[in-house]
């Protein structure tokens, strides 16, 4: 029998010593992995929100306590388990959108980013068969050549009870709204008639007892002076009292209708105002009932004052267009221009009236600054069909 070769023993010292080494640094290694899993463990455990994992096959692999507590039952019972006892198939309409993702084959669409997705809201069924709002998002790993995904769930019950709490809150805010709206026009209705009606008559009245004493009266100057005099203030009494009583409730409004009240309310901005003013409308397109007519009135009232008080504009242009079974308002001006600060004041009252009057009706509006300078705001108002021939 020849002796070993020293040589190859020499060759073959490294291999042999890492292949001993292996079992050495597998058993140093596995403490760790172990204390690592362990830690991962707890944390599904003591995480405050659910968190089931699946197989691709949709069998619940494991559920921490805070989703067992979730759905009423138990973690055996919950342990291989189909997926959609607890969250049934008809109900998963966690998104539709193009480049979503399905979890296996469980149908539960949800869009991707990574290996993560956005948070859907989703149904739950307890143990007891309640239903209940959920939130849900997931993230897909591979394990030992085999795809897990987790889903980590919220029960969004009170939030959704909440959001309902305020979207009727909302509602009744907006009704209310209304309401004041129309309570206080039919007041400043009531209020510029009598005006009109009462106190109006009154000071013509008084004005034709007035000039029928001035024909009477003697030459004596003083007299006449003091006369001529009382006719002028109850003439400015008279024109003062038509300013207050048109601004309570412009008179073309009943008289003529929306167009001619608009173009009344254009005059009277030209005369207090140097700047061009635009007006493109067509009278057989603002046809409308009283609430309507008053509102749109009021809209286009309230822009002029903020152009006026605000704007340091020099040319003005309102454009109203019925177009289909909407009507269309565009008011724009070439002044200093809006910006979101000046939406945003607490004490743009004025603004916030064109939106609940627009609001009020169901339509959009939209308030912002030009490029070029100015504001520009556009309005699209349903209307309400046509009464039906008599």
């Amino acid at each position: 029998m020849g002796k070993p070769h020293h040589s190859s023993l020499g060759r073959a010292a490294p291999l042999l010593f890492a292949l001993l080494a292996l079992p050495l640094a597998y058993l140093l290694l596995k403490p760790a992995d172990r204390r690592a899993r362990r830690r991962n463990s707890a944390i599904i455990r003591n995480a405050g929100e659910a968190i089931i994992t699946t197989d691709a096959g949709q069998r619940i692999l494991h559920a921490n306590p805070a989703a067992v507590a979730m759905f009423g039952t138990t973690a055996a019972a919950m342990r291989g388990a189909a997926l959609e006892t607890f969250i049934p198939r008809d109900l998963r309409t966690l998104g539709e959108q193009a480049g979503e993702e399905h979890a296996g084959d469980t149908d539960i669409q949800l869009r991707m980013m990574g290996r993560r997705a956005i948070d859907h809201t989703i149904t739950g069924l307890r143990a007891g068969g309640e239903r209940f709002p959920l939130e849900g998002s997931i993230a897909s790993q591979g394990e030992n050549g085999a795809t897990i995904y987790t889903l980590i769930l919220r029960d969004i019950t009170e939030r959704k009870h909440m959001h309902a709490q305020l979207e009727h809150s909302y509602t009744q805010l907006r009704l209310l709204s209304a309401t004041l709206q129309t309570i206080r026009e039919e007041e400043r209705k009531h209020i510029a008639r009598e005006l009109h009606d009462d106190l109006g008559q009154l000071l013509a009245t008084l004005r034709l007892d007035l000039t029928l004493l001035q024909q009477h009266a003697d030459a004596y100057q003083p007299s006449a002076a003091i006369l001529r005099n009382m006719d002028q203030l109850i003439v400015t009494a008279i024109a003062s009292l038509r300013r207050i009583a048109g601004n309570l409730r412009p008179r073309a409004l009943d008289e003529g209708g929306l167009y001619f009240a608009l173009h009344s309310l254009r005059n009277d901005f030209i005369q207090r105002h140097p700047v061009a003013f635009e007006l493109l409308a067509d009278e057989n397109e603002l046809i409308l009932d009283d609430a309507y007519s008053t509102a749109i009135y009021r809209i286009v009232q309230e822009s002029l004052t903020n152009i006026a008080r605000h704007a340091q504009a020099r040319k003005v242009t309102v454009a109203l267009q019925r177009i289909g079974a909407q009507l269309t308002i565009c008011i724009q001006d070439d002044g200093r221009g809006i910006v979101d600060s000046d939406m945003a004041k607490a004490a743009s009252f004025g603004l916030l009236g064109m939106r609940e009057r627009v609001w009020g009706l169901h339509g959009d509006i939209s308030i912002r600054g030009n490029d070029g300078g100015g504001t520009r705001i556009d309005i699209v108002l349903p209307l309400p069909p046509a009464p039906a021939p008599a």
